[in-house]
């Protein structure tokens, strides 16, 4: 049994403690820890046995926790990943791997300085069943070389605290990994265009368009829509040289009743890609039991993603293209992306 513990009890922490305890097979949470150290006690309080620290530090030396969860707000994850590298325990961190390029250098650093994987980072797209399928497709060959993709990554409404370039790094982000993924090749410019300013952003600048190059030439462009209303729709279809392949609809049960053609719409994310979730982290934990290594998106992709979301930034306030820079890419991570 794989003894987990997890750094940070908020929403994401809570939901992967629910996924651990009540869907996934061969782990358990032994410990936890938070800022808010009375709602990291009341989580504990559903977990026999399970122990709370002060600190994330104390929870990663903790010689009871074989593996670490990293849930915690997104400018900590730097620390407890390098804190969880020195310890030789793998890490699950979900996105952000770290807000800054030179945050994301240091843990790729520290990682190929310990010599074996032990980062891995939750972009959950890649394990998602229609995106999956749909690799499967490009992977083939069945529609030629891929040449573009039109995505869509649309959100009934944000937060209050949701700022500007929030629509890069915390939301398409996730295209920008995916992308990478799909194509099996590195970004290496993008450019944001700015459409007609929807009245339900407030002052936000919404919808945006970021048009994003690969290393082989295929053009990839992104609708970020985050105040659209209707629900929560994500969408992407790659246009090959002989056919095209898109993501299918995702509503079990299209109803046809009183002169109307309904197909339910999900309300965020945490419905879209619940079942997502659920594979990535058994995947995860299948992967390191009994002493193995993470197999999914590792630190280089969490890297990579975060040079592609800075350059994106600067062309949304630059107005102008701007090309990726990577440093060379260390051999640990010859299979990344």
């Amino acid at each position: 049994m794989l003894r987990v513990g997890v750094v940070g009890t908020g929403m994401i922490g809570q939901d992967h403690i629910r996924r651990m305890t009540t869907v996934l097979a061969g782990v358990e949470v032994a410990a936890v820890t938070d800022v808010d150290a009375e709602t990291a006690k009341r989580v504990a309080e559903g977990l026999p046995g399970a122990v709370v620290h002060g600190t994330g530090e104390e929870l990663i030396a903790d010689p009871g926790v074989d593996a670490v969860v990293v849930c915690s707000w997104g400018p900590t994850h730097e620390q407890y990943v390098l804190a969880s590298i020195a310890a030789g325990k793998p890490v699950f961190c979900e996105k952000p791997l770290a807000t800054t390029e030179g945050a994301c250098r240091r843990i790729v650093e520290a990682e190929v300085a310990h010599g074996s994987r032990l980062v891995q980072v939750g972009y959950m797209r890649r394990y998602d069943e229609a995106y999956r399928a749909l690799k499967a497709v490009v992977d083939s060959g069945r529609i030629g070389a891929p040449l573009m993709m039109h995505c869509a990554h649309r959100n009934a409404s944000v937060p209050a605290h949701y700022e500007k370039e929030m629509a890069i790094t915390d939301t398409a982000v996730h295209e920008i990994d995916m992308v990478r993924w799909m194509f099996g090749e590195e970004i290496t410019a993008t450019r944001v265009l700015v459409p007609r300013r929807s009245r339900n952003g407030g002052a936000l600048q919404d919808p945006l368009i970021l048009v994003l190059e690969t290393a082989s030439g295929a053009i990839v462009d992104v609708e970020i829509s985050v105040n659209i209303r209707y629900g929560y729709d994500i969408r992407g279809e790659v246009v090959g040289e002989e056919g095209t392949a898109a993501l299918g609809e995702l509503t079990p049960v299209t109803l046809r009743a009183s002169r109307q053609l309904v197909s339910p719409i999900p309300a965020d994310w945490r419905e879209r890609f619940r079942r997502a979730y659920d594979v990535e982290l058994q995947e995860w934990v299948d992967s390191i039991a009994g002493g193995g290594r993470p197999v999914g998106p590792s630190a280089w992709d969490g890297y990579a993603a975060a040079v592609v979301s800075d350059a994106s930034v600067a062309a949304l306030r630059g107005g102008s293209r701007v090309e990726v820079t990577l440093m060379p890419r260390p051999d640990l991570y010859a299979d990344a992306a």
